[in-house]
Parts: C-alpha cells; structure tokens; sequence
C-alpha cells in the first residue's frame, strides 16, 4: 500500500524562506536605487558649449557706450541664458543660448553701418529702439540693427525666438544709450 509522505511543519517550512519582511525591504530599496539612478541620468545635462562668434568690424565696440551697455546686458533674453563666448571673443559681443542648444542669439555692439541701410528701408520701432533688418538669405536666423543709438548694434536671432529677446535688449539699449536721429546712407 502506498504510503502518503508526512506532512511537513510550518515551523520548518518557514525556517528555510526568509522572511516576508526582509523580502519587500529588498525589492523596495532596489526600486527607490533604481529610480535614483534614472533620475539623476535625466536631469544630467551635458556642459554648455561658448559660442563662436564671427568677428566683424566693429570700430565703436570699444567705446564707453558699448562698455555701458555690456555692463547692462541680462543674463536672460526670455528662454535664452547667457554664456560665453569662445575665444578670441570680438570687443563689445554676447551670447545667449536656448535650453535646446539652438542656435544662439548674438548681439553685437559699435559695428558699422549696415550698407543696405538707406533712405527709405523700412524700420521696426520695438518699445523705444528703431531696427533695421539686414537681408539674410539664411532662414534660421535673423539679424536686426538698431539704427538710432550712438552706435549701431546688431541683434541675430533664431527665426523661432519669439519677440522677447529683442523687446527685452530693446529695453536695456533705450536705458543705456540715448536715441539719436536715423542717419541711414544715401538711397542707391
């Protein structure tokens, strides 16, 4: 006849697992180390590169109006953070870089007149500053001068900028520099 096997104790049963409460702190702190790990690689974000910025005439950049207003410049335009430029940086220019490492927003000061500023160009008064928009065939960025300072300075933009960068060092320019009649060259 067969003989069925004894039937095992809990007791001896439960000597040989571990125990319930050891099992669900294991599983807990690899949860909470996992979701650390993967946190941290998210908000990790690689170092900001400078800016290369093309040097161009800029025979003012020196001058005490454009050292006041580098002086004034934010440290944001909008979304864009100010960061620096890679040497050798050109006298009187800045940058600011968007959170998506697009192209920067450049500015600058004391370069000369833009030769395609003639009586007649159309100008863009923003807050208390009047542009004049050089023609570029490049269809990611802009660049805009303001024509009725001491000096002219130059604003190139991201096409998807928005309005903010350019009102907001429309502003700094009319706090630090006083406005002066157009002077555009003689129409062609």
């Amino acid at each position: 006849m067969p003989t069925e096997p004894a039937p095992v104790s809990t007791q001896e049963t439960t000597r040989d697992a571990p125990p319930r409460a050891l099992l669900i702190a294991g599983v807990v702190v690899g949860v909470v180390s996992i979701g650390t790990v993967l946190g941290v690689a998210a908000t990790r974000q690689a170092p900001v590169q400078p800016v290369v910025i093309a040097s161009v005439p800029a025979p003012k950049a020196d001058s005490s109006t454009c050292k006041a207003l580098l002086e004034a410049l934010p440290v944001n335009l909008g979304e864009f953070h100010r960061v620096a430029a890679a040497n050798p940086v050109p006298p009187g220019a800045a940058a600011w870089r968007g959170e998506a490492d697009n192209f920067p927003v450049v500015m600058r000061c004391g370069i000369d007149r833009p030769a395609e500023f003639v009586v007649g160009s159309p100008i863009q008064m923003v807050d208390a500053v009047q542009w004049f928009r050089l023609d570029d065939p490049d269809i990611d960025h802009s660049t805009w001068v303001a024509v009725d300072r001491p000096v002219y300075v130059a604003l190139t933009l991201p096409t998807q900028s928005g309005p903010t960068p350019i009102q907001t060092l429309s502003d700094v320019i009319a706090r630090t520099m006083p406005a002066v009649a157009i002077d555009p060259n003689p129409a062609r």
